[in-house]
């Protein structure tokens, strides 16, 4: 199934991963944010169906409801994709993949189509609260906005994403990707090591090509300290900056694909 994303004042922004639930909607007075406490000893299904109870930002009526879904993604060129194959191809290249739903966003300005999955009962869930829901994985967001970052000057540039103890890397050639990746990154030497492994795979130039971070990044400053001794132009890139100090930049906790959907309106 594909699901397109659309854009609503009276849209209500789900954003789950493995260990984090969150509620997001825009406001007269701006972007309203809650981050749910999960009750781990219950599933993520169980835990949406106590917050539709709870929270009171659920009560209010939503024209639409987009699911921001951290789960795995596949990677598939638009021109090879075929929807009849994408639950194989999944469970072929993710291990422990039973109890999930498999299903796709396209990507057109990357001529490509991430495949993801979102737990089975958490999706009966929000289609059964939601009247007009639609899913796509979290990072799609990023992806869309640094590819157009990626146009800026003559240089080639690596990024890197970090949330949820995970990491992101990801290269543009033109209107695709050229790497396309998400490693497990607990602590910056795991984190500089991948980073570094795929900018040598790329052939990149550590004198004139760059490196760009993003997130929830462990030990930022030591990261950016090490990769510099590799990598001349080493950047994080700080939201508030970035997006002229919006209000969602200001928001506590909440994650930098987020502030790129409600900045971008993707």
């Amino acid at each position: 199934m594909e699901h397109h994303i659309m854009t609503d004042n009276r849209r209500l922004i789900i954003r789950v991963s493995p260990d984090s639930l969150s509620f997001s909607t825009r406001e007269a007075e701006g972007v309203v944010h809650v981050s749910y406490a999960l009750n781990c000893s219950i599933s993520m299904a169980a835990n949406l169906r106590e917050a539709l109870h709870k929270e009171s930002m659920l009560s209010q009526p939503f024209e639409r409801t987009l699911v921001m879904v951290d789960s795995p993604v596949l990677m598939e060129p638009t021109p090879l994709f075929r929807e009849e194959e994408q639950e194989q191809l999944y469970h072929h290249a993710f291990s422990r993949t039973d109890q999930l739903l498999v299903m796709h966003t396209v990507l057109p300005d990357l001529d490509s189509v991430a495949i993801f999955s979102i737990q089975k009962d958490l999706y009966t869930v929000c289609k059964d609260a939601f009247e007009r829901v639609q899913f796509m994985p979290a990072v799609a967001p990023v992806w869309r906005h640094l590819h157009q970052r990626s146009y800026t000057g003559q240089r080639q540039k690596l990024y890197g994403y970090f949330h949820e103890h995970r990491l992101e890397i990801f290269s543009f050639a033109q209107n695709r990707f050229r790497f396309c990746n998400s490693y497990t990154a607990q602590n910056p030497n795991d984190a500089l090591y991948y980073l570094l492994s795929v900018w040598k795979q790329l052939a990149m130039s550590p004198e004139h090509d760059e490196l760009h971070i993003a997130g929830d990044i462990p030990e930022r400053e030591q990261l950016v300290e090490e990769a510099q001794k590799f990598v001349k132009r080493v950047f994080y890139i700080n939201p508030s900056g970035e997006f002229n100090r919006a209000q969602v930049t200001q928001i506590a906790q909440m994650p930098y694909d987020l502030m790129v959907l409600f900045v971008k309106g993707k």
